[in-house]
C-alpha cells in the first residue's frame, strides 16, 4: 500500500538568494510569462537539445528543480513552469483540475514550438503529468514520476481516508483566515512530518517557501489544488478507460522513507513500461533531502 505520508505534496522555491537548499537557476536560464489556456504561466527555459519539462507540486514552485536543471541543460532544453496559481504564475479563480492544467502545459509546449518532450514530475506535478501524458501520449517521450499517487488510481480510496491526510479537506474561507499570516506554521507541519530528517529542510528554505505562500491568493489556490482531487479521480479513470495504459517508458521513483516501491505499483495501473526506483535516505522532499541521488536517477533514465 502507498504510505500515507507521501500524499501531502509539494515544496516551493523561487529564484532567491543562494542558501544550503534554495539555489538559483544557472545564468543561462531565461524567464518569461506564457499565455496559455486562459491563464499565464511563469516559465524558465535554458539549455539546448531535446526538450524536458519539469513539474513541481504543492507548496513548491519550479525552483525546486534548479539542481536537476543545472545538470540537464548540458544536453537538453529544460522547461520549468510554475503551475497555475503557484509561484509567479497567474492566479485564476478556476481551472485547477489536473486535466485542465495539463492543457496549460501543452500550451507552453506550443508557445515554445516544442512538439515532444521528456517529462519529470513530483507531487501534484505527477497528477498534472499523468493528465498530460494521457491526453497527449505522442508528445511525451519518457516520464519520470516521483513520490506521490494519482487520484482515482490504485489504492487511492484507502490513501485519502488516512487521518494523516486531513489537509485534503482543509479549505474554505475560514481555513484561509486561520492560515493567513501563519503560512510558515502551516508549511512546517508538512516539512517536519513528511521528511526523513526535518533538519535537511533548513531555515532558509522554510522562510523562502513561507514568503511565497503569503503572496496574495497563493494559499487559496493551493487549497484549490486539493479541492479538485475528486474531479481528478473521475477524470483519471475516464482517461485510462478511454486510452488504455500509457505507451512511453516510465520511471516510478519513490522515496525510501515515503512512497518506496509502491510508487511503481501505482504507475503500473496506468502505464505498460514501468521501471521502479528508490530515492535513498529521503522522505517526500526529494530535492531537498537527497538532490544528488534524485538528479542521478533522472539523468540516467533520460539518457537510456
Amino acid at each position: 500500500m502507498f504510505r500515507p505520508l507521501v500524499i501531502v505534496l509539494g515544496l516551493l522555491s523561487l529564484a532567491a538568494p543562494a542558501s544550503a537548499r534554495v539555489i538559483p537557476f544557472p545564468a543561462g536560464f531565461k524567464t518569461q510569462s506564457i499565455e496559455t489556456n486562459g491563464t499565464s504561466l511563469h516559465v524558465r527555459v535554458g539549455g539546448q537539445g531535446p526538450a524536458v519539462i519539469l513539474l513541481h507540486g504543492f507548496g513548491d514552485t519550479g525552483d525546486m528543480w534548479a539542481p536537476a536543471a543545472t545538470k540537464l541543460m548540458k544536453d537538453h532544453t529544460v522547461i520549468v513552469p510554475d503551475l497555475r496559481g503557484m509561484g509567479l504564475s497567474a492566479h485564476p479563480d478556476s481551472g485547477y483540475a489536473k486535466k485542465n492544467q495539463a492543457v496549460d502545459i501543452a500550451g507552453v509546449m506550443d508557445a515554445l514550438k516544442i512538439d515532444k518532450a521528456d517529462l519529470v514530475t513530483h507531487d501534484i506535478g505527477n497528477m498534472v503529468g499523468y493528465a498530460l501524458a494521457a491526453q497527449y501520449p505522442k508528445r511525451i517521450t519518457k516520464w519520470v514520476v516521483i513520490d506521490a499517487p494519482l487520484p482515482g488510481i490504485g489504492d487511492w480510496d484507502k490513501i485519502k481516508q488516512s487521518p494523516l491526510l486531513w489537509h485534503f479537506n482543509f479549505r474554505g474561507p475560514d481555513m484561509e483566515r486561520l492560515v493567513a499570516g501563519r503560512e510558515r506554521i502551516y508549511l512546517d507541519r508538512f516539512y517536519n512530518e513528511l521528511s526523513a530528517d526535518p533538519k535537511k529542510i533548513d531555515e532558509a528554505t522554510r522562510a523562502h517557501y513561507a514568503k511565497l505562500y503569503a503572496r496574495p491568493h497563493a494559499m487559496h489556490d493551493a487549497f484549490e489544488q486539493f479541492k479538485a482531487f475528486d474531479q481528478d479521480a473521475v477524470d483519471n479513470q475516464a482517461m485510462l478507460s478511454a486510452g488504455g495504459k500509457l505507451p512511453m517508458p516510465v520511471l516510478a521513483a519513490g522515496a525510501e522513507k515515503s512512497a518506496g516501491t509502491s510508487q511503481a505499483d501505482i504507475l503500473r495501473f496506468v502505464a505498460s513500461d514501468v521501471t521502479g526506483a528508490i530515492v535513498p535516505a529521503s522522505g517526500h522532499w526529494i530535492m531537498e533531502e537527497n538532490p544528488d541521488a534524485t538528479v542521478k536517477l533522472i539523468t540516467d533514465f533520460l539518457a537510456r
